[in-house]
């Protein structure tokens, strides 16, 4: 019996339990779809599952959590993965977003998130992971501020010529910048682009289409949806496009997670929050991005998960 997926529902893995990969990301390797996620219940922080058909999803471990082994590398970081407090109780941080890629020239899996401190948002800072595999073994090394920058809601976009980009929201969620990666996908090597100076755009989705750099994103609204945007250029380092309407008024009740390319298809994954009180209620809509006469992006609603 096939198995079809509704849009804005609670998914379930092989074993029954609820799927947390919130605010995600899809990485293709040897024949499986992994998704990295957040999981914030107990001492977790990112989750993975993984899946051969996108119709059914195994789990496969909490890969960062309090618990996760710590190292030290070249790059000046925190590597504080909780704090204790006086009591002795344990006070995690955020890490949000996550994303992963692999690099050909280390043979390493590399994981970024946006690193708060858990009490408040004013660290604003990615940090870095990294593992020789995909699904476990993750060793943490650390948060840090780009070249001194802000880095909060973010994405990583690896391109047809094997550079990676850290896309980030960034001076109080002001612009969104763009930085190239280190060839070891360990460091941001340069600042490459600063996008919509003043218009407040978070949840970046990066992907490529014939030639062409397409970018969704969200408005800063706290956990409520509102009118997606998208624009396009010709290079990631050149001149963007105005930002144009995506999706409806709430983007269909939903925040751009990532864009999965697949079969010469891109599919829109979005977030449908719960809120801060209800975050493990948050759900996640996912349809087919079709292009209209001018190239121009648009998602129309279905309830059935486009996978």
């Amino acid at each position: 019996m096939e198995t079809t997926l509704k849009n804005g529902e609670k998914w379930y893995d092989t074993d029954g339990n609820v799927i947390h990969a919130h605010g995600g990301h899809m990485l293709y390797h040897e024949g499986w779809y992994y998704w990295y996620g957040e999981n914030r219940n107990d001492n977790n922080y990112v989750a993975c599952y993984r899946s051969k058909d996108l119709k059914t999803f195994e789990f496969r471990g909490n890969i960062i959590t309090t618990d996760t082994p710590v190292e030290k590398i070249r790059v000046h970081t925190d590597r504080k993965l909780f704090t204790q407090n006086e009591d002795g109780s344990i006070q995690k941080v955020n890490l949000e977003r996550p994303k992963v890629l692999y690099c050909e020239y280390t043979k390493k899996f590399v994981l970024w998130v946006h690193y708060e401190n858990g009490q408040n948002y004013l660290d604003a800072r990615c940090a870095i992971a990294t593992s020789d595999y995909p699904d476990r073994d993750f060793t943490y090394h650390g948060s840090f501020n780009p070249f001194g920058s802000m880095a909060r809601d973010c994405t990583l976009f690896l391109d047809d010529d094997g550079r990676a980009y850290f896309i980030a929201a960034s001076r109080d969620n002001a612009d969104l910048h763009i930085w190239r990666l280190t060839k070891d996908f360990m460091n941001t090597d340069k600042l490459v682009n600063v996008l919509w100076q003043g218009e407040y755009r978070e949840a970046p989705a990066l992907f490529k289409k014939d030639g062409k750099y397409y970018m969704l994103s969200s408005h800063c609204t706290g956990w409520a949806p509102n009118q997606g945007k998208w624009s396009c250029a010709d290079s990631i380092d050149g001149e963007w496009e105005l930002l144009q309407n995506f999706g409806d008024e709430t983007t269909f009740r939903s925040q751009p997670a990532f864009v999965l390319p697949r079969d010469g298809k891109y599919i829109y994954f979005g977030d449908r929050w719960g809120g801060s009180e209800h975050y493990n209620d948050s759900t996640y809509i996912v349809l087919d991005i079709k292009f209209d006469s001018d190239g121009a992006p648009f998602i129309e609603y279905d309830e059935n998960a486009a996978l």
